[in-house]
């Protein structure tokens, strides 16, 4: 099968169908720029989508990857995780060769942003699909006068058939802020990360490639750019008080984001940051 791209309704909402050698597939949501599906060529869905996800465009997209910015979380005075997941991004490039799929979406600032956030920008997300690989990479451009300071995240959920089967490799030796126990600042001591109860953590400065193991599942997943890994599973209680995501759905996800969580990056008037994280099916 030839690499293709082609515009698809994916849940009553506007998408785009990137196909990639061997029948390896990623669907990326128009709202926020969302990666919902990523397919690797064993036909394998790799991403966790809620099927209580809401596609209206009311609400922030559960699942897949969505783009945090200009505010990572809660750190700030911005809506938890900025403004860009429920903004209905336009394409600015597509292609195709005989070994990948690749689309860029864009959005910049207007006036419903300049209200919350005073700062001219464009952002670009470049989504590329190879046979058992993707390629995200964000791209910020301060477009105004000033400099402007952001933090922000590729929240990527992981698809697990057990989460308490799971485990995350690469994070020793790392400091990460603990959300889930108070912020607590703690030093990570295990050469595994296991999920056994609710986690929240902000690995900062993770510069090592990690590799989830997740049986059938199982990826390797680096990043350029980011700083920071965070590694978040609601556990029972917590998955329980979201509307958006079935109760027993904390089992079959883990989030392994590529982040920027601790310092903000500064970006100066007329320049760019980017940042890229890669998945690669093992």
């Amino acid at each position: 099968m030839k690499p293709s791209i082609e515009s698809v309704q994916f849940r009553g909402t506007e998408a785009l169908r990137l196909v990639g050698p061997g029948g390896s597939a990623v669907i990326v949501a128009l709202q926020g720029a969302q990666v919902l599906s990523w397919q690797t060529s064993d036909r394998r869905e790799r991403l966790y989508l809620s099927d209580a996800a809401v596609f209206d465009g009311s609400a922030p997209i559960r699942g897949g990857v969505p783009v945090c910015f200009p505010q990572f979380a809660s750190l700030g005075s911005l809506p938890k995780h900025g403004f860009v997941r429920t903004r209905r991004w336009s394409v600015a490039a597509q292609r195709s060769g005989d070994d990948y799929a690749l689309v860029t979406l864009e959005t910049a600032d207007d006036e419903a942003t300049r209200a919350l956030w005073p700062h001219p920008f464009r952002l670009e997300l470049t989504v590329m699909v190879e046979a058992d690989r993707v390629d995200l990479e964000l791209c910020v451009a301060n477009t105004g006068a000033e400099p402007l300071d952001f933090t922000g995240a590729l929240h990527t959920y992981l698809r697990v058939t057990q989460v308490e089967d799971a485990a995350l490799e690469g994070l020793r030796g790392y400091d990460y802020r603990d959300a889930a126990n108070g912020d607590r600042i703690v030093r990570e001591t295990g050469t595994e990360v296991l999920i056994e109860a609710e986690t929240d953590r902000a690995y900062f400065n993770a510069k090592r490639p990690l590799l989830l193991k997740a049986a059938n599942l199982t990826s390797a997943i680096a990043q350029e750019g980011f700083p920071d890994v965070v590694v978040w599973n609601p556990w029972v209680d917590r998955c329980a008080e979201i509307a958006d995501m079935p109760d027993k759905d904390w089992r079959h996800m883990l989030c392994v984001e590529a982040a920027v969580a601790k310092t903000p990056v500064t970006v100066a008037p007329g320049e760019e940051w980017y940042g890229r994280q890669t998945l690669v099916a093992v």
